[in-house]
């Protein structure tokens, strides 16, 4: 395949990134259904820890199953399930249908982020897999900041057929999720044949016992912890410390996200130029500085200072850390993809104890638990010095 070919497949196969982002409203939607069924801190963080716990059910599963159809099949499942859940909103927004179509959400992005990045790969044939696995989340990110800023104008702007409803985003990117279905449906991608016996499920689990893949893992989990957690807690801080309402303090959300797709952006950029560990230090003590911030800021400028270091700091953390894992184990790389997207249920477990201490202690008890893994991520930094 040649690079031509190359930058052809690859069209489709960002705009699944795009789609893959669609996961990242689950921070601004669940703060209005918060408001609109005047729902608790704790109890509204379930949305988004219903989302990521099927990571932790559907990773391992997914990786097997892309040895039997193939990754580009996969994928191709993973949209059609995440197209179902944009839909379901549409009809209402009781308890129980937010719930269903956050599950399915959840369903879909796992199918979606286990496949569609070991399909970067065999488009890519191998080359630049962590810088191109970066632009992807890019892309993702576009759709990420794009969400709370849909939700606003849809709160705030009368639309026909939905008068004021923020619920404009899920129809929005339901008609670009059906495209974007069509569009890799007609992309033919060759797949080389999968060598050797494909491996069971306990053998999937034993890859853990693997150093390398069980760091990586633990990275991955305090990574989308941290993302899921800033992207729900940033505009309660703004709401707690400066006063705003929840349509002024959305913007936290967006400005998390810009940040993140700046990173990602000019991070393919520099994990190119820079040894993948100086770059990974870097953000890191972007994301240290980021925690004091959101503990001790009482100000705009220095919450919202805070906020754009952890967008900027936490945007390659995933990458660096798959492709490492990825890079350990060429030869169970389905496998090992399962695992590492099953550790997005770090996305689960860190809004729950966020919601708990939120509760319970104000938005600084969120925030330290995003510094627990933050210090985590310290430790992973001497993994990368034989990366």
């Amino acid at each position: 395949m040649g690079n031509k070919n190359k930058s052809i497949y690859l069209i489709p196969v960002m705009l699944c990134f795009f789609c893959m982002g669609f996961v990242d409203l689950v921070g601004i939607a669940s703060n209005y259904v918060k408001e609109d069924l005047a729902l608790t801190d704790s109890v509204a963080n379930v949305f988004p820890s219903l989302v990521f716990f099927w990571f932790l059910i559907f990773s391992v599963p997914t990786g097997m199953l892309m040895n039997k159809i193939g990754r580009k099949k996969t994928v191709l499942l993973s949209l059609v399930v995440t197209v179902v859940s944009l839909l379901l909103p549409l009809f209402g927004e009781t308890f129980a249908i937010m719930l269903v179509a956050f599950s399915l959400l959840g369903i879909g992005n796992a199918l979606m982020q286990t496949s569609l990045n070991p399909l970067v790969s065999t488009v890519m044939g191998g080359g630049n897999l962590a810088s191109t696995l970066t632009f992807g989340q890019f892309v993702k990110a576009i759709a990420s900041f794009s969400a709370p800023y849909l939700a606003m104008w849809g709160a705030t702007k009368v639309i026909p057929d939905f008068g004021y409803d923020w619920r404009i985003l899920f129809c929005i990117f339901f008609i670009v999720g059906t495209l974007s279905t069509l569009l890799l449906f007609v992309t033919p991608i060759d797949e080389p044949p999968m060598d050797g016996k494909p491996s069971t499920f306990v053998e999937c689990f034993k890859l853990l016992g693997t150093p390398m893949v069980l760091l990586s893992f633990l990275g991955i989990m305090c990574h989308v912890g941290i993302d899921v957690g800033t992207n729900t807690t940033a505009p309660k801080i703004l709401m707690e410390r400066l006063g705003l309402s929840l349509n002024e303090a959305a913007f936290a959300t967006s400005l998390y996200f810009i940040f993140r797709t700046i990173g990602c952006l000019t991070g393919s950029f520099f994990l190119r130029v820079l040894k993948m560990r100086t770059f990974f230090v870097i953000s890191v003590v972007m994301m240290a500085l980021s925690m004091c911030g959101l503990l001790i800021g009482t100000e705009q400028w220095m919450l919202y200072t805070a906020i754009a270091l952890v967008g900027y700091g936490n945007s390659n953390v995933f990458s660096m850390c798959f492709a490492t894992a990825l890079e350990s184990m060429p030869e169970k790389q389905n496998e090992v993809s399962g695992l590492m997207i099953m550790g997005l249920f770090g996305g689960t477990i860190f809004p729950l104890f966020m919601g708990l201490l939120s509760d319970a202690m104000g938005q600084d008890g969120a925030v330290l638990v995003m510094a627990v893994g933050v210090i985590y991520l310290f430790t992973y930094i001497k993994q990368l010095k034989t990366a």
